[in-house]
């Protein structure tokens, strides 16, 4: 608009550097840039020299020529002699209204080549602008505001944000440890295999009654329990403590009394060597599977421990595997650990006939609730009564899902309530700014920006005040995460998630919105003329 109105040097200058007739063109330029189709000019050519008068008086008629509306308030006749029509007011009543001649045709302005020149060629080019590009261009300047005033006002911006630094990272943070917390109770539970049912002989852990004194539990439990279609793999299980020697080394072990199939069943991963089979079950052999911690406490001189005899309490033993450790929430991580057959232990170090559970593995083709059933039915069937339970590891698994997901949620309720509370103090914060700001809000609105303008500004800001808060606050809880991990000595793990993350981000950005609107809007609704008016 300027350069069409000839002023496309004077882009930088200031008010005081413009002529009369310049500053007046500039006026004319600002009431065309929001698309006005009626324009109010008020002496529009006082304190101007006679050239200049008549070049803004050119300019108001091309306008009208190209479809603007033109009101000249006046009390120069001869400048109201330019309209079609003139309108007398005298002590507030109107004197006389009547049609008008210009001196110069409104026909001879549109046929004349030179009259109308670039204004109306850029009226035109101005309605083939696409919308998109008109509001792109409204919101990169409103942006630009929002981050001059945010930059004109750090302290004050910090301290808004804080309020949603805390709060995010407070939310981030929970649901992390509430994953992390969930991934490590999940991961000992994996301890006691997949697709597991253990029973037990009583009716439940810590039974006194005459039933936990049977000891029915026998290894033809076992032998029937794999006989049926959903059972995968069986192993019984006996176990005690006895001291193990190996030359001049000697510590406390645990001996494990199971089936060949029990490493299978548990998911235990060979490290060197190889497990006992059925024969040697059969036959009470004196094999056995140490773990790598045992490996560790007697054979740390780098002798390979396959091979080698070592001597169980007083039953000697030959060293055929080497296993991973068995994690266990329930036991420490460095306790040694031996497996040998089950018959072995049962008949040279305890002298009993009777297990102490029967681990089964399901067929993945069936339910592991309704095996539980059979399993229970069909052992109650054998014994004549109910003396067992059993324990479910998958139905553990759901359990512990469900509980560790809803005190995430519980936790996550209760920091959400800090970032209400930060969202809240962004609206305080952005009111007061728009008390404070009132004289630049009208200033822009005396000057052509729209109260749509003002708005987009102001909500601008509080959205940028919650999305870099957002920001801040998701690097300041994956810096916690850090230190947490650090310091928790890998017993633990904060574990982020992608979509926490992201939730963070749309929440903050609505906070903005939400918290944002009401100051934005109330600064929209400034009268400009009390706006420049208030002090």
């Amino acid at each position: 608009l300027l350069t069409e109105l000839g002023l496309g040097t004077k882009t930088q200058n200031r008010p005081s550097q413009l002529s009369g007739g310049q500053q007046q063109r500039v006026s004319i330029a600002r009431a065309l840039m929001n698309g006005g189709d009626v324009i109010l000019a008020d002496e529009p050519t006082g304190a101007l020299d006679s050239h200049s008068g008549v070049e803004v008086m050119r300019i108001l008629r091309e306008l009208n020529a190209a479809g603007h509306t033109i009101i000249l308030v006046t009390h120069d006749m001869q400048v109201a002699k330019n309209a079609t029509r003139i309108i007398e007011i005298s002590d507030g009543e109107i004197i006389s209204d009547r049609p008008n001649v210009p001196d110069q045709s409104l026909e001879e302005v549109k046929s004349d080549p030179d009259a109308a020149p670039a204004l109306q060629n850029k009226q035109k080019k101005g309605k083939s602008i696409s919308a998109w590009r008109s509001t792109l261009d409204r919101l990169s300047e409103a942006f630009q505001m929002a981050l001059l005033s945010m930059n004109a006002h750090r302290m004050r911006t910090f301290l808004t944000m804080l309020g949603i630094i805390i709060g995010i990272a407070s939310v981030v943070t929970v649901v992390a440890l509430g994953n992390g917390s969930q991934q490590q109770i999940l991961s000992n539970i994996s301890s006691l295999g997949t697709n597991t049912i253990t029973v037990f002989q009583g009716r439940g852990f810590g039974d006194n009654s005459k039933t936990a004194n049977f000891k029915t539990l026998v290894p033809a439990d076992a032998d029937a329990l794999m006989t049926q279609p959903y059972v995968s793999a069986v192993s019984p299980m006996v176990s005690t403590s006895k001291t193990m020697r190996y030359q001049q080394n000697e510590a406390n072990a645990t001996i494990n009394g199971v089936s060949n199939d029990y490493f299978d069943v548990k998911g235990l991963v060979f490290k060197d060597g190889q497990t006992f089979d059925q024969r040697s079950v059969r036959d009470r052999s004196q094999d056995v599977v140490i773990d790598t911690n045992t490996q560790k406490q007697f054979f740390s001189d780098g002798t390979n421990p396959i091979g080698q005899v070592v001597l169980l309490g007083s039953v000697p033993a030959r060293i055929i595997g080497i296993v991973e450790p068995q994690t266990s929430g329930m036991g420490s991580d460095d306790t040694l650990n031996v497996y040998m057959p089950y018959t072995t232990v049962m008949s040279r170090m305890l002298g009993q006939a009777h297990v102490r559970n029967i681990v089964v593995r399901i067929n993945d083709k069936y339910s592991t609730s309704a095996a539980e059933n059979a399993i229970v039915n069909l052992l109650t069937q054998r014994h004549g009564a109910q003396d067992i339970f059993t324990m479910n590891s998958d139905s553990i698994r759901q359990t512990i899902e469900k509980t560790t997901s809803t005190m995430t949620l519980l936790v996550s309720a209760i920091a959400v309530i800090s970032l209400v509370v930060g969202g809240i103090g962004v609206m305080n914060i952005m009111l007061v700014s728009v008390t404070e700001r009132t004289q630049e809000i009208g200033v822009r609105m005396a000057v052509g920006a729209r109260q749509s303008d003002i708005l987009q500004q102001f909500l601008i800001e509080a959205i940028l005040v919650c999305l870099i808060g957002g920001v801040l606050g998701v690097l300041l809880s994956l810096g916690l995460g850090q230190l947490i991990n650090k310091f928790a000595g890998g017993n633990f793990a904060v574990a982020y998630s992608t979509t926490s993350i992201v939730a963070a981000f749309v929440c903050s950005t609505l906070i903005g919105v939400v918290f944002g609107f009401l100051p934005a809007k109330n600064a929209a609704k400034l009268d400009p003329v009390a706006a420049l008016s208030r002090e």
